[in-house]
């Protein structure tokens, strides 16, 4: 599913037109993108939950040339399934 069919497909189920439903979607969006980046946590109970992972520095070799090379500490964004998701996926 794409952006514009899950704004279609939110817009029924909430009785919104469209161009409503997806100022709602960007406004999650931007959310979701402030809050990971403060570090906070984003729980949707059943659905999912987004957080900021740190990476550790570490030694990583340069494939080509098969020089080391220090990478340096960074963070990503890892998300966890909910229940609800993870009965979707398995078909239950």
């Amino acid at each position: 599913m794409n952006r514009s069919e899950l704004v279609t497909a939110v817009a029924e189920r909430a009785g919104l037109t469209q161009s409503e439903t997806d100022s709602v979607i960007n406004a999650l969006g931007d959310v979701l993108v402030e809050a990971v980046g403060k570090g906070e946590p984003v729980k949707l109970p059943g659905l999912l939950t987004v957080e900021r992972v740190e990476r550790a520095a570490r030694t990583g070799r340069n494939p080509r040339t098969g020089e080391t090379m220090e990478i340096a500490a960074s963070y990503g964004a890892k998300l966890t399934a909910g229940s609800k998701l993870k009965a979707a996926a398995s078909g239950s």
